[in-house]
């Protein structure tokens, strides 16, 4: 009988220590999924060098912290860099993006601070963003997950008919200071929120009626990988650049 007892434990404290293990490596997915709406979108076109920008930074900081639904990113342009300050957060990638917003508006031009809201030019934007309304519901579900070498988006129409899409991604930090010494701002300390660091576009596609797509997104690592990042994640209409979908994940 004691025998038995033990060899019963033992194999009790091995089942036991199997499913330790196997819940350790087994952790849950960092994953977010879509609402049945579509979320604000605004897109801030900024620089350190400008002095008409910190109003702008500061609302868009209370923004995400009033309206946490908001999926934002600061793009910090480089075309005022040769005035005395260089933004370390500039990127002639972002000046381009703004020119093709631009380009796709006609007749418009670009400028800092500029808001983009939900695709166009939003210049109100010191008040606050209109209230949420009741909304339509998204013509697509949108999925996007943390994997081993970055991320995965699969999106799902729920339209009946072919739909033009084109997704881009965007990885933000918040929480920066700049300690500005020459420009138009020299002597200010600057603080930023929803910081672009790296973005990235895909072809745009038509989704067949219900149809479904995915993505692997690839962003680069992180500069200081203690400091959080969050990853906006933005489907539109290639023509119009109207947001169809969007989400924010912060793991």
């Amino acid at each position: 009988m004691r025998a038995i007892s033990f060899i019963a434990a033992a194999l009790a404290a091995l089942a036991a220590l199997a499913a330790s293990a196997t819940a350790a490596t087994e952790t849950p997915a960092c994953s977010a999924q879509s609402t049945a709406t579509v979320p604000p979108v605004v897109e801030l076109y900024t620089s350190e060098g400008c002095s008409s920008c910190p109003p702008a930074d500061r609302w868009l900081s209370q923004l995400l912290k009033t309206r946490p639904e908001v999926v934002a990113m600061a793009y910090h342009v480089d075309y005022w860099d040769r005035l005395g300050w260089k933004d370390r957060f500039a990127d002639p990638a972002h000046t381009a993006r703004q020119y093709v917003g631009v380009k796709r508006q006609r007749g418009g031009f670009a400028y800092t601070p500029q808001v983009v809201l939900d695709g166009q030019d939003h210049r109100n934007w010191s008040g606050n963003l209109p209230a949420p309304a009741e909304a339509a519901p998204a013509p697509l579900r949108l999925v996007v997950t943390r994997t081993d070498n970055g991320y995965r988006a699969d999106l799902a129409s729920t339209s009946t008919k072919p739909l033009a899409v084109q997704l881009h991604w965007a990885l933000t930090e918040n929480g920066h200071s700049s300690d500005v010494r020459a420009g138009e701002n020299g002597g200010v300390t600057l603080k930023h929120d929803a910081v672009v660091r790296d973005w990235g576009q895909m072809p745009s596609t038509t989704l067949a009626a219900n149809g479904t797509q995915s993505y692997t997104l690839t962003p680069t690592p992180a500069r200081k990988p203690e400091r959080p990042r969050s990853l906006a994640v933005v489907v539109s209409d290639p023509a119009s650049g109207r947001p169809l979908q969007a989400l924010k994940l912060g793991c």
